[in-house]
């Protein structure tokens, strides 16, 4: 298949709009889509393409919103269960507390409640923008407490491939789906295939192949955690990458079999600690493959504070190659019970 280079952004606007052109009922609502804002309502390669988006396919089918979350939520949820298949742009993903009730009781609940009668195929797309000095109120990376809403899928793409294939997926869902872009993986490029694809939900992907540690990393972890293994590789320690790409479903099998094969476990997650993805991905492991474990399982997380404005001090606090390599030297070099000790 013809590949050619794309962002991550721009694999976003490719799968939107190859989704658009397939079918009429998909529509784009959210705030400032009719001007590109942020690069993904384009048929060109960077935000300088205003409105294209809009122009090809009219305001029916791409409509900006007021700026007020749970009014886009309801009627995205509403015009979901009555034929259509909205995809909505939330923009910062700290604006979803805004619409909690409609997400909770409306969104993840009304298939079950109506009986599966209606269904609910909708996609949220919002983006974090942590890392980037925008303070504590837009700095989140909420996946976490969305993942304890049953009846939401979730999604946290970090590869241009992955944001394509994925969103492809989520479009295409009954169920409403979140996506979760870190906005720092926003300009990274790679070859992405031209032709339609689909990349299914549950499948983690493996990065990097290894054998002594498994590292699981999510979003903005996930070059890092590459970075490290790199680093590590020349120190004689072979570190195998996983990448989730959904946590809801979560590919529990594919870590299982890394973990299985390495016996010892790193995950690298921007998220808060407490009931964090690395919480859940811990437990995991530390119930269904214990006897495999030939380390306490580490992570390497955001601690549970509030995000600083300074960067200085921000740029401390999420996963990154030090942080990531130390704690994966930690797990392959010590014995069990220097490990706990520590």
């Amino acid at each position: 298949m013809a590949k050619t280079t794309m962002s991550f952004l721009g694999a976003i606007g490719a799968a939107q709009k190859e989704a658009m052109d397939a079918d009429e009922r998909v529509v784009i609502i959210g705030e400032d889509v009719e001007a590109n804002v942020y690069g993904t309502t384009g048929a060109g390669k960077s935000r300088k393409d205003k409105g294209d988006f809009l122009q090809m396919y009219g305001r029916n089918r791409i409509r900006n919103t007021p700026i007020s979350e749970e009014v886009i939520v309801g009627a995205a949820a509403g015009a979901a269960m009555t034929g259509l298949r909205p995809i909505v742009d939330l923009s910062y993903s700290s604006f979803l507390y805004m619409a909690m009730d409609q997400f909770v009781n409306q969104v993840a609940k009304n298939r079950y409640m109506f009986g599966g009668q209606a269904s609910m195929p909708v996609v949220f797309r919002s983006a974090m923008f942590y890392g980037l000095n925008t303070g504590a109120h837009h700095s989140d990376r909420p996946y976490p407490m969305f993942m304890n809403v049953p009846g939401l899928k979730i999604v946290v793409p970090a590869s241009p491939s992955d944001a394509k294939g994925l969103l492809r997926t989520a479009i295409d869902s009954d169920d409403p789906v979140l996506t979760f872009e870190a906005c720092q993986l926003w300009g990274l490029k790679e070859e992405v295939e031209e032709d339609e694809y689909r990349i299914p939900f549950g499948v983690a992907r493996t990065v990097r192949e290894g054998t002594d540690v498994t590292v699981v990393a999510i979003a903005t972890a996930v070059p890092e955690a590459v970075k490290a293994a790199d680093a590590l590789a020349e120190e004689g320690i072979s570190v195998e990458v996983i990448d989730p790409r959904t946590l809801v479903p979560l590919d529990s099998r594919a870590v299982l079999e890394s973990v299985a094969k390495t016996g010892r476990l790193v995950v690298a997650d921007p998220a808060h600690k407490t009931c964090g993805a690395a919480a859940e991905i811990s437990a995991i492991v530390a119930e269904e493959a214990f006897d495999a474990l030939q380390a306490p399982i580490a992570r390497v997380v955001t601690p549970d504070t509030q995000i600083p404005f300074s960067p200085a001090l921000e740029k401390q606090l999420y996963p990154a190659r030090d942080s990531i390599a130390a704690a994966v030297r930690r797990v392959a070099g010590a014995r069990p019970r220097e490990l706990a000790l520590s």
